[in-house]
């Protein structure tokens, strides 16, 4: 009896998978530990324990490589987020302001927890055209998705859309501020992860709520 034809196709899909999911993490680790300009097709290969040619099959060139690394980076990255702060999580808590600075605190969360790959992407997309277009797709996909978890929110503005979006902004601004620049870049005063946090909460809730209130 012949074996089923099916079995070394699906191998190979495995096997294709774990090799592409080796380079991705070459390549983040690579970016972490030096900036984009570690990131080759020969240190990826090494590290993942593969042959070049291999890689530029894959992915065409270093450019083709490295929007590979920020497309699966950025889509995990809003993956995380979204499953901290999807409407029926969020709906759960019934208080408004705990359901907001659970949304505030899950971007904050996410965004300190991959911040050194984060800040790479982020500072390369200043003069990096297709890389700040990916980025910004994202962003704006992760705005559409903090409106739609706090669209049950009694938002107090005559222009609840344009509040959340504006909640947004400020929140995802001042946290990709700190990714970018640290701690210490406007003022001397300590002001770490906890507190920036606990402080951006405590703002965004009082601007959709009208009235002050923390967490």
């Amino acid at each position: 009896m012949t074996e089923p034809t099916t079995a070394r196709p699906a191998a190979l899909q495995e096997r294709s998978r774990r090799s592409q999911q080796d380079i991705l993490k070459a390549g983040y680790e690579l970016l972490e530990e030096g900036g984009v300009d570690a990131l080759t097709v020969a240190a990826v290969a090494e590290r993942a324990g593969m042959a070049v040619g291999s890689i530029y099959r894959r992915f065409g060139d270093k450019e083709g490589l490295l929007l590979a690394i920020q497309h699966a980076f950025t889509e995990n990255l809003q993956a995380e987020i979204t499953q901290r702060m999807s409407v029926e999580r969020l709906r759960l808590l019934r208080d408004p302001a705990v359901a907001i600075a659970e949304a505030v605190g899950a971007i904050s969360d996410v965004f300190q927890a991959h911040e050194a790959l984060l800040r790479v992407f982020l500072l390369l997309g200043t003069r990096h055209e297709a890389v700040r277009a990916e980025g910004s797709r994202v962003s704006v996909e992760g705005n559409r998705h903090f409106a739609e978890a706090l669209r049950h929110t009694p938002i107090a503005h005559p222009d609840p859309t344009a509040a959340l979006d504006f909640a947004f902004r400020l929140t995802y601004s001042t946290i990709a501020h700190r990714v970018t620049h640290g701690e210490f870049l406007e003022s001397d005063r300590p002001l770490p992860w906890s507190e920036l946090r606990s402080h951006l909460q405590t703002t965004v809730v009082s601007y959709l709520l009208g009235a002050p209130a923390g967490r």
